[in-house]
C-alpha cells in the first residue's frame, strides 16, 4: 500500500485540474495515491480523470458526490483514505516536484514520535512565500497556533496529517443549503492534542482564483 494520499476536492475545475495532474506525474516519488473528490461537477472532469487513469502514470482514486461544498468533500475523503498520511491539494494548485519525497523522508525521521503530521510551506508561482514568514529555524516541532500567536505567522501553509489521527475528530458539520464551512476548526482541535513537525520547504504552489473559496 502507498504511504500518502493526495486528495483534491474539485467542482467544475476541468480547465485547471490538468496542471495539478501534471505536477503529480512529475513527482520524484510515486509513493502516493491521488484521490479526487468530485463535488458534483457538470463539466468534463470525469472524462479527464478516466483518460488520466488509462494513462497509468499515477494511481488515481475517483469519487463523485452531490455538490455540498469543500468541507463535505473533506468529510468523504477522510472516510475513504486508507494510507498512513494524507494531504489536501486544491484543484487550482500544484505540488512542488519533490513534495511527496520530502514528506515521506521527513515522516520517516519522526514517525515514532507523538506527532499528528507535518506543516510545510505554500509558495506562489514566482517562488515567493504565501505566508509572511518561514517557520523559526531553531524550532523543529510545535503547534500551528504557536506559529500564529507567538511568532506572528500569517497566510496559508500546508497541513499533512497522519490519517489515524485526523479520523479521530468529528466530521465537519453539514447544514442544508450551506456550502461553506471553515476547515480550520478541525486543525485547531488537532492542535490541542498533538504537535506537528515543521518542514521549512515548499510543498504546494498556490494560485487563488475568482471562483475559489
Amino acid at each position: 500500500m502507498k504511504i500518502l494520499t493526495v486528495f483534491t476536492p474539485t467542482f467544475n475545475r476541468d480547465y485547471c485540474l490538468g496542471e495539478l495532474y501534471e505536477s503529480l506525474c512529475k513527482q520524484t516519488s510515486k509513493n502516493f495515491v491521488w484521490m479526487i473528490i468530485d463535488d458534483g461537477s457538470s463539466d468534463n472532469t470525469k472524462e479527464l480523470v478516466v483518460k488520466w487513469k488509462n494513462d497509468g502514470v499515477i494511481d488515481i482514486d475517483y469519487h463523485y458526490k452531490k455538490n455540498g461544498g469543500m468541507h463535505s468533500a473533506h468529510n468523504l475523503a477522510y472516510s475513504l483514505i486508507e494510507t498512513e498520511l494524507n494531504v489536501c491539494i486544491d484543484s487550482d494548485d500544484q505540488m512542488t516536484i519533490d513534495a511527496v519525497e520530502k514528506i515521506l523522508i521527513t515522516w520517516s525521521l519522526y514517525q515514532d514520535g507523538l506527532y499528528a503530521g507535518i506543516l510545510g510551506l505554500d509558495i506562489y508561482k514566482d517562488g515567493s512565500l504565501v505566508s509572511t514568514m518561514k517557520f523559526p529555524s531553531d524550532v523543529k516541532s510545535g503547534k500551528y497556533y504557536q506559529l500564529y500567536g507567538k511568532y506572528g505567522l500569517r497566510g496559508d501553509i500546508k497541513f499533512v496529517y497522519k490519517t489515524s489521527i485526523i479520523k479521530k475528530y468529528m466530521p465537519y458539520p453539514v447544514f442544508e443549503g450551506e456550502i461553506f464551512t471553515p476547515l480550520g476548526y478541525k486543525y485547531l482541535l488537532v492542535d490541542y492534542d498533538y504537535d506537528m513537525i515543521f518542514l521549512n520547504d515548499p510543498l504546494c504552489i498556490v494560485e487563488y482564483r475568482q471562483d475559489g473559496n
